[in-house]
């Protein structure tokens, strides 16, 4: 089993995308914490992992919030002694109107929800990782040279998301290697 005996936080795990990685998380062995806005959600989703035989634990947590990633993360070491896996999920909730007709506010919603979330999920897993020495920071969408009209600020923003991620692994890569150097 690939994530035996690893933990795992999943945000927007009650979603389609972020329960369908919770399940298969848990059935490669991890131990899954499932972070979303929805209790209701979440608990489906721990419910059929706990019926396969998976470990569970749900948190509502809203991504966006600063102190609520940081304090579930936080708490997350605490109980299971570390955090192995981190991916975000979460929707950013855009609009899909041509440029030109878009509002701004429609337009830099997406953009702003993508890399304030990927930001403060990526940073608070990243500070109990850089402490053992591993882990893995997963982000979801990323740039490609497709794009269709009408995207709104959705391309923008999976765009923002690559240079984020790329911004982490040279600035986290670095540091594992004075860590493991």
């Amino acid at each position: 089993m690939l994530l035996e005996d690893k933990v795992a936080v999943i945000y927007g795990a009650g979603g389609q995308i972020g329960g369908a990685v919770a399940q298969a998380f848990a059935r490669e062995g991890a131990t899954v914490f499932l972070a979303g806005r929805t209790h209701s959600a979440l608990e489906e989703v721990a419910g059929e992992i706990r019926a396969d035989g998976g470990d569970a634990e749900t948190t509502v947590v809203d991504a966006l919030d600063e102190e609520a990633v940081d304090d579930f993360a936080d708490e997350v070491v605490e109980e299971a002694g570390r955090l192995d896996v981190s991916f975000n999920v979460i929707s950013y909730e855009d609009v899909q109107e041509p440029l030109t007709e878009i509002s701004v506010e429609d337009f830099l919603q997406p953009i702003t929800a993508a890399t304030r979330t990927q930001f403060l999920t990526a940073r608070a897993a990243a500070r109990h990782m850089v402490e053992r020495g591993s882990g893995v920071i997963l982000h979801f969408g990323g740039d490609g040279p497709q794009t269709l009209p009408g995207l709104g600020g959705f391309k923008v923003a999976l765009d923002a998301v690559e240079g984020l991620r790329r911004q982490w692994s040279v600035e986290l890569g670095g540091i594992a290697s004075r860590v493991m150097g």
